[in-house]
């Protein structure tokens, strides 16, 4: 039986070093909930203090209504499954699996058809007699993760579990985490630190920068919404323009450096003329036209369905100093491709870029923050 997560306001620190500040998040039931952000960002840090592994210097995290802050790991009833996957070189398949259910003493026949259903739940009870050596790493993660819900914990983490993979490896286990995960139903916290990974497999995301999370939300809400610009630009790619606000006969209009504005009608009602924002711009969300930006196109990549370019621009009007930005254009819906050196005008799609105060912490988008 799975539990909600409720983590009220933990710190963590090593002496004086405060690597989570003051975090509180929930964890619905059942959903599968990832914790994403670059190296060094406090995820692994908290996935491990709610895991018993680190201690909590502050605060408390609950399964359900129980507190947990002193409750030993091996008391959690957690199922792990990290980044190597731990198996035992010497053991069959199905005798990896076996394991945690022989520590915890269960009888041999509710132990022969629990491993027998996870095995094929995990779709390896065709190589449940081999040893790990004769496994793809695919497979092997595959044991893994059979091992470590075979033991039905109230909760699954994983860490990294897929960054040893090659690329092919990785999209075919994501998508095999994400479909085990639903037929078990259990509450999962996973850790990731690969934006396509955490977009394909969540059912929320929680965006950590600096020991703090920056974004909770549903995959598409935090990469059409993103509520700063850090997350903005860490979920994807994203141009970033500097902009001011023009008030003009009631109308809200956000002006960039080169004089080309747009009128805006999503905006906050406490936006007022001559305040400075930043808009941030996804590749996907430029059109072609002459009304916009002109620039000259230094890079082209055809990927088949899309050709992704670099564009310059003369003008100072994009936050990143060497002047670039990333334009993806759709071949499905436009037939000529750009030839590199050549001119380009770009406008933009305003139902979906998003506008920010001058510092990039707030958006200025209605109900986002």
């Amino acid at each position: 039986m799975s539990v909600q997560i409720h983590v009220e306001n933990v710190i963590k620190k090593y002496g004086d070093n405060v690597i989570i500040p003051n975090l509180s998040v929930d964890i619905e039931n059942g959903e599968l909930f990832t914790l994403l952000g670059p190296s060094g960002c406090g995820k692994t840090t908290l996935l491990r203090m709610i895991a018993g592994f680190n201690s909590i210097e502050g605060g408390q995290i609950k399964f359900n209504n129980d507190v947990i802050n002193d409750l030993p790991a091996h008391k959690r009833n957690i199922g792990m499954v990290f980044q190597s996957y731990a198996i035992f070189p010497h053991l069959t398949v199905r005798q990896n699996v076996e394991y945690g259910m022989k520590m915890r003493k269960v009888k041999k026949t509710i132990m022969k058809k629990k491993v027998d259903d996870i095995l094929h739940v995990v779709r390896i009870d065709t190589y449940q007699n081999r040893l790990p050596e004769r496994l793809s790493g695919g497979q092997q993660q595959r044991v893994a993760l059979a091992r470590a819900i075979v033991i039905e914990p109230t909760v699954l983490l994983m860490d990294e579990p897929l960054s040893n993979l090659d690329a092919k490896l990785r999209i075919e286990m994501r998508s095999a985490i994400k479909d085990i995960q639903k037929k078990v139903g259990i509450t999962t916290v996973y850790v990731t630190h690969d934006q396509e990974e955490a977009l394909a497999i969540s059912d929320r995301i929680a965006v950590m920068k600096d020991g703090v999370i920056q974004q909770v939300g549903k995959p598409f809400e935090i990469y059409l919404r993103p509520k700063n610009i850090f997350v903005a630009s860490f979920i994807g790619h994203s141009n970033v323009f500097k902009a001011t606000i023009e008030v003009l006969d009631k109308k809200v209009y956000v002006k960039f450096e080169n004089g080309f504005k747009v009128e805006m009608t999503n905006l906050v009602d406490t936006v007022v003329n001559g305040q400075e924002v930043k808009v941030s711009v996804r590749p996907e969300e430029f059109t072609i036209g002459e009304n916009g930006f002109k620039g000259t196109i230094t890079s082209s990549t055809f990927l088949g369905k899309y050709v992704n370019y670099t564009v310059n621009f003369n003008q100072n009007i994009i936050e990143e100093l060497e002047g670039n930005i990333e334009f993806t254009q759709d071949l499905n819906t436009f037939s000529k491709i750009f030839e590199v050196g050549g001119s380009i005008g770009l406008e933009l799609n305003l139902n979906k870029i998003n506008v920010y105060t001058a510092d990039g912490q707030t958006s200025l988008i209605k109900g986002v923050n």
